[in-house]
């Protein structure tokens, strides 16, 4: 039987739920434990709900605590992930206060160079984010156009395309870096960072039910050709 999976590449718990979400693309009944299974591995699963038509259509951000550093303090990481391909942006900062940087500095700009708007930002209710109608992410985001939506109350397990990506950033990059690097300053890990981040969105193939082995830039290149050419 195992060779039998090898062969049909699912040989391990985790290919074997990943072809599972593949199929439920298609008129599937899975059960409430295949389900289970499923969002425990991938817990974007949980937002199949929430649909996305094009790139920039509605992003997730949150804010991930990365650790305590000796002579820096605590670092937190600002991260913003395409719900539509799974393109993702991070930026890292002592605080948990500026969370617009990211959008700033690397998100408007980056779907602007691609002719794209962002149309909103999905986010719990945490301080960085919200708090009176003058606050400066919910001021920036009017400016700029975008829509701020929020997580329903008292779930904020409801963004996971943010916390799969949190995973996924903390078991390969993280992990890694902390250990092989002593960084004495946010600086150093951010352009290493950096690095790693043109990695998963050019470079490493995104397995599960959106993407299907796509890297999320081609994502991005596979909708503007559709659209070029049905101009």
């Amino acid at each position: 039987m195992q060779s039998i999976l090898i062969k049909q590449g699912m040989a391990s718990t985790f290919d074997r739920l990943l072809r599972l979400e593949e199929q439920a693309a298609a008129p599937l009944e899975l059960s409430a434990e295949h389900l289970q299974h499923m969002e425990k591995l991938n817990p974007c699963y949980r937002e199949r709900h929430v649909e996305s038509s094009r790139p920039g259509e509605l992003l997730a951000q949150d804010t991930f605590l990365v650790g305590a550093f000796k002579g820096v303090g605590k670092v937190y990481l600002h991260t913003v992930v395409d719900t539509y391909g799974s393109s993702a942006f991070g930026f890292l900062h002592t605080s948990k206060t500026p969370a617009v940087a990211v959008v700033h500095n690397d998100v408007l700009p980056f779907y602007q160079e691609q002719a794209l708007t962002v149309g909103a930002l999905l986010t719990d209710h945490g301080r960085e984010f919200c708090g009176t109608d003058t606050h400066p992410f919910e001021v920036y985001l009017a400016l700029n156009g975008v829509e701020h939506r929020r997580t329903k109350g008292r779930h904020p397990q409801t963004n996971g395309f943010v916390e799969r990506f949190h995973r996924t950033v903390k078991e390969e990059f993280f992990e890694v870096a902390l250990r092989e690097t002593f960084y004495e300053a946010v600086e150093p890990l951010q352009a290493d960072l950096d690095r790693w981040f043109t990695y998963y969105n050019t470079e490493r193939p995104h397995l599960g039910y959106r993407n299907r082995g796509k890297r999320p830039s081609e994502t991005i290149t596979a909708f503007l050709n559709v659209t070029h050419e049905a101009r």
